[in-house]
């Protein structure tokens, strides 16, 4: 058997021209059944029960209306309703999936259990009740059939979504100040809209099967045939009591499988091309500007601008809280560059996202405060703290072709930066977009290219450019040179401790490997088991340390020679 995927392409092609092929017919029936269909449906144009004829082709009902009339007519009404309910049933489904999977917690939990619910009733009785408490009608259809086969398409959503919302280029969003909405709409939302392509024409399928089983139950519009109306009507009126069935049962039966086959083959179709693929919608020209030059200085007696103290950190765990961090004290001044080094688990990367508020939904700020220029984000709403995210405070995170969107150009990327904090036009906002590659040593040439594109140290400026790109006040590198070879990791340090000097940047390099910090760093702290153990200057912390585990943290890295004391 030929499993290979070009099999499987022809094989969804296959489906997708049948299935769009079936469909595509039925359509142009609905669309055209006034002029289509030899009678109205709706006057007696014959003999009660009349056999097909040339005058009949279908013959007649118990009235004397002509069938295929009727079946003609039917395909608009059942269409309609099976894709208006589809419809429905898809915005909810995504809008539940999309904000359960991206907030968490409690809202997670109660949509989640809520949809649990409706997936565990039985569809049909369901359908049934529901039907018979708000009446007959069209309405009434289009509303039962949504309210029970939304919750598929949120489940199947929730997870795609729990899945993409850890991604770094998400994470580095968030570390920009983008807020839920923005992300949700522009990000999150395009990039499952290839999975809600099929979940919509497969919950349509399904629509269309309810719909039929509501008009035969006598819960749809007497007054509007729809396939499963003249099933039912045929049922009450005895038609399978004589030869009627045939021309009265069968034809509209074969419409209702034939529907739902079609809608079934493209489904199949879409889930097998399902594939994440954005389109960037294309950057302005680009314009001339000179380069950003500024140095901001802080006056002398102005707080640092980031300022932590005392702050312990615990997670959630089922034998309980587990502090991580305790008691951390740390300041960063404006120009300064402060190392912030131990081992894997020390608690570094949870005091980096304490100082972004940006911590996993299990750790929770248990003591102390940390304060953003001049800010303390315990006091501030989140939607203050968003604002300061990416403005006051950015974040260079570390694997930066992880950190980028890998399907929009550098350009778009960079100008998102600037446009989440700055009303710019695109004009405006792509001449930013190439100061900032300037200033981070890049040529304006690559705002057009794909991160794919960059090597290695290039997307590592690019992720630079992006933490600068509103001017914060505070950048915190999290292990920004790894992965790189030891001659661009050079280069991605000289460039950081040249923009902290440029830009008067308190900036907080987050490292477990202490030859590259000692290397640049004005200052040095040691963490170890979630405490500081050791804070001085870099040259002393390097070549004479205090504590028991700085010395076997000096002992165990890597050099070509030992450091040098300052003179």
């Amino acid at each position: 058997m030929n499993t290979s995927p070009t099999s499987g392409s022809h094989r969804a092609r296959g489906f997708a021209t049948v299935g769009a092929g079936t469909l595509g017919m039925l359509v142009l029936v609905g669309l055209t059944a006034p002029w289509l269909s030899p009678y109205d449906p709706t006057e007696r144009v014959g003999r009660p029960f009349s056999t097909p004829s040339a005058a009949h082709l279908l013959g007649t009902n118990d009235v004397g209306h002509d069938l295929l009339s009727e079946l003609i007519h039917g395909a608009r009404i059942s269409l309609l309703v099976g894709l208006v309910a589809a419809l429905a049933a898809t915005v909810i489904g995504v809008s539940v999936g999309l904000t359960a999977g991206y907030l968490r917690g409690w809202v997670d939990t109660a949509l989640m259990r809520f949809v649990d619910v409706v997936l565990a009733l039985p569809v049909l009785p369901l359908t049934i009740v529901i039907g018979v408490f708000a009446g007959p009608g069209l309405l009434t259809q289009i509303v039962v059939i949504a309210a029970v086969i939304w919750a598929g398409v949120a489940r199947e959503l929730r997870a795609q979504v729990l899945s993409l919302r850890e991604r770094d280029h998400i994470q580095a969003l968030r570390t920009m100040g983008a807020g839920t909405g923005y992300v949700l709409l522009r990000h999150v939302l395009p990039a499952v809209a290839p999975l809600v392509v099929p979940q919509f024409v497969l919950a349509t399928k399904t629509a269309i099967l309810l719909e039929a089983s509501l008009a035969f139950l006598g819960l749809g519009d007497i007054t509007a045939k729809s396939w499963g109306t003249m099933l039912s009507l045929a049922h009450a009126r005895s038609a399978f009591l004589t030869d009627a069935w045939l021309w009265w049962v069968v034809p509209p039966g074969l419409a209702i499988a034939a529907t739902v086959l079609a809608f079934a083959l493209l489904g199949y179709a879409f889930e097998e091309w399902a594939r994440p693929s954005l389109r960037d919608s294309g950057a302005p020209r680009p314009g001339v500007s000179s380069p950003v030059t500024t140095s901001p200085a802080d006056p002398v007696d102005e707080p640092p601008p980031l300022v932590i103290t005392d702050l312990t950190v615990a997670y959630r765990s089922a034998r309980g809280p587990v502090t991580t961090v305790r008691g951390v004290n740390l300041t960063v001044a404006a120009g300064e560059l402060v190392g912030l080094v131990g081992e894997s688990g020390s608690g570094k990367s949870t005091i980096a996202a304490a100082t972004l508020d940006l911590l996993p939904a299990a750790a929770t700020v248990t003591g102390g405060t940390v304060r953003v220029a001049g800010h303390d984000l315990a006091t501030l709403t989140p939607e203050q703290r968003r604002a300061l995210r990416g403005d006051r405070i950015a974040l260079i995170p570390q694997e930066a072709m992880s950190a980028l969107n890998p399907v929009r150009s550098i350009a778009a990327q960079l100008a998102e930066a600037v446009r989440a904090h700055r009303p710019l036009g695109r004009s405006a906002a792509r001449r930013r977009a190439e100061e900032l590659l300037h200033l981070v040593g890049l040529d304006a040439g690559v705002a057009d290219d794909h991160p794919h594109q960059l090597s290695g140290g290039m997307r590592q400026r690019v992720v630079i450019a992006m933490a600068l790109a509103c001017e914060p006040a505070v950048v915190i590198a999290d292990e920004p040179t790894s992965g790189l070879d030891v001659l661009v990791q050079a280069e991605v340090l000289d460039l950081l401790d040249d923009l902290r000097h440029r830009l008067g940047l308190a900036l907080l390099v987050v490292s477990h490997d202490l030859p590259v910090v000692e290397r640049i760093a004005d200052r040095i702290a040691v963490l170890h088991e979630g405490r500081l153990v050791e804070i001085g200057d870099a040259r002393d912390v390097a070549c004479s340390p205090r504590h028991p585990h700085t010395r076997r943290l000096v002992a165990a890295a890597p050099r070509l020679r030992p450091p040098v004391a300052a003179p």
